[in-house]
């Protein structure tokens, strides 16, 4: 799978925990991040940075953030 690298919303609480808000793909098109369900890192490296699970409509989907990049897997 390629690394697409996508631009995200995200709100940083004052918990220091950044929570993503949109997914907007190059091409414009948009999607907002209706909860995260949950946040982890790899133990076994499978993918870089922290990875998000997250329901967009009514679909369970998994969005990375690694530093300030923001990418999903196609």
């Amino acid at each position: 799978m390629n690394k697409v690298f996508v631009q995200v919303d995200s709100r940083r609480l004052t918990s220091g925990e950044v929570v993503p808000l949109t997914v907007t793909w190059e091409d414009g098109r948009a999607w907002t991040v209706d909860r995260v369900l949950h946040t982890c890192s790899s133990p076994d490296g499978e993918y870089e940075g922290i990875r998000y699970t997250v329901i967009i409509g009514s679909a369970e989907k998994y969005i990375y953030r690694a530093g300030h990049a923001w990418y999903v897997m196609a």
